[in-house]
């Protein structure tokens, strides 16, 4: 897909892999809606539009389409579906509302803004949707029950949906990373780059790769883990 004159929606924006692809797709021409809880800090750009949007609630994500529409036009060719949270900690210990908070954005959210873009994408019979798993959905891992039993439902659905509307002419892509340097989780980047870790521009330097591949190739699924390790 060539970028240049096409619209985005990106889903929690504010910083992290969701800024990072907001500013790479802006780099390549492309007009984005950063939808989010909270404004990305000095990111303005004529072509960059800020929804207020809570992807846990189907009605905001709704509004925030319509709004979308209205702002950038009625064609909607990427939505990258990055909100997330994690919590984590034992099975036995964990508390049932972190539980249900983590699927109501990870899982539920990802339904919501799919099911709003999809009709249109339809329309077009142009799309692309990119979903920002983890490899988390790939392997278990100790005290990370919930947060991977997320990412393992986002994977599932991405590989179902993509055979659902590859039909339509709409691709679908899981972007699974491995270490990121953000402040996902409560943790904060340090002052100079990890070198044991992946930067958030890394993440969406492979989206954008993804993006922009051949239109006679579908890249369904991507894992990216660090370079180099400890």
């Amino acid at each position: 897909m060539n970028l240049s004159g096409k619209v985005a929606i990106i889903t929690g924006v504010s910083t992290g892999i969701g800024r990072a692809t907001a500013e790479a797709l802006l780099a390549r021409g492309a007009a984005v809606a950063g939808w989010g809880r909270r404004a990305p800090e000095g990111l303005t750009h004529e072509r960059f539009q800020f929804f207020d949007c809570d992807v846990r609630h189907e009605h905001a994500v709704a509004e925030a389409f319509t709004n979308t529409q209205r702002e950038l036009g009625g064609e909607i060719h990427i939505l990258v579906n990055n909100a997330g949270v994690g919590l984590f900690g034992p099975v036995d210990g964990f508390k049932s509302e972190d539980w249900l908070a983590m699927f109501d954005t990870n899982v539920h959210g990802l339904f919501y803004c799919t099911k709003a873009v999809l009709p249109q994408m339809k329309r077009q019979h142009e799309g692309h949707i990119i979903n920002v798993a983890s490899l988390a959905g790939t392997a278990g891992t100790a005290n990370l029950a919930g947060y991977c039993a997320t990412k393992y439902a986002v994977r599932g659905f991405s590989d179902a949906l993509f055979k659902e509307v590859r039909p339509d002419g709409v691709r679908v892509t899981c972007v699974m990373p491995g270490s990121v340097e953000t402040n996902f989780g409560g943790m904060q980047p340090g002052a100079a780059p990890d070198p044991h870790k992946m930067q958030p521009a890394d993440i969406a330097a492979a989206i954008i790769h993804a993006l922009e591949a051949p239109a006679a190739t579908m890249i369904s699924e991507m894992q990216m883990r660090p370079a180099n390790v400890k």
